[in-house]
């Protein structure tokens, strides 16, 4: 697994899952604000410096996750943020193994199983593949997750570098996921965010999650849709810190 460690490496581990189609990177106002914490952000399967590989897979995702978690743990209080697919993968960590993260945070997670989309995913992206590497096309894409000048070219370079059937495993795994069935399990306290602009299947999994997890809180993010970590950094550094606390 690759993974960038930053921080405090005495301190409480901080874990950022970044989104699909994104990578680690997109966390970079986050480590620069959490230095009292020993923040990991690692690269999900078939994406950036892992972009060789052709496979990609939620589960197989929480289960690298989980034992890099318990490689450097060392006693230490553990917290996950992810954002999209990476919430998912939150989800699914917390669902293997139940008492090993304190504090997650959630953001725009999708719960509810699109599944008569699906079978349309694959011949949908080989479709549209030649637009990938398009400029104009990415530009488009990057605006509607928030990412700015300050990203795009590493937004770009990693669209370009994916593999194409990673690409459709990923939005498959996206758009079949589900809550797993032992949510009442987990000492996990968790809190989920959901932009007002996003789209209502969104709000809807947001609402699931608040109510199958007992230790669960929700907040809807006036102003924004997809990409809050990038829409409203500030904001969202300082609701995780007090999340935390």
């Amino acid at each position: 697994m690759h993974v960038k460690e930053y921080g405090n490496k005495e301190g409480p581990l901080l874990l950022f899952l970044h989104g699909g189609g994104v990578g680690g990177w997109m966390w970079g106002k986050q480590v620069d604000y959490f230095t009292d914490y020993h923040c990991l952000v690692p690269t999900l399967q078939g994406h950036g410096e892992r972009s060789a590989e052709s496979s990609f897979s939620i589960k197989g995702n929480a289960l690298e996750i989980i034992e890099l978690i318990e490689e450097r743990k060392n006693g230490r209080e553990v917290n996950i943020v992810g954002f999209s697919i990476g919430a998912q993968i939150t989800l699914a960590i917390i669902s293997l193994a139940p008492t090993l993260v304190q504090s997650a945070v959630i953001n725009s997670a999708l719960v509810l199983p699109m599944k008569m989309a699906i079978p349309f995913i694959a011949p949908a992206i080989k479709l549209t593949a030649p637009f990938i590497k398009n400029r104009t096309f990415s530009k488009i894409q990057a605006k509607q997750l928030y990412i700015d000048d300050l990203y795009f070219e590493q937004y770009y370079e990693d669209s370009v570098k994916m593999s194409l059937y990673t690409l459709i495993e990923m939005l498959q795994e996206n758009m079949g996921y589900e809550l797993p069935k032992n949510t009442s399990d987990t000492t996990t306290r968790i809190l989920v965010t959901v932009g007002d602009k996003e789209k209502g299947v969104m709000k809807e999994s947001a609402e699931k999650i608040m109510v199958s997890y007992q230790d669960c809180s929700c907040v809807v993010i006036s102003k924004v849709g997809h990409g809050f970590s990038f829409a409203q950094p500030e904001r969202f550094n300082r609701l995780i810190e007090e999340w935390i606390h």
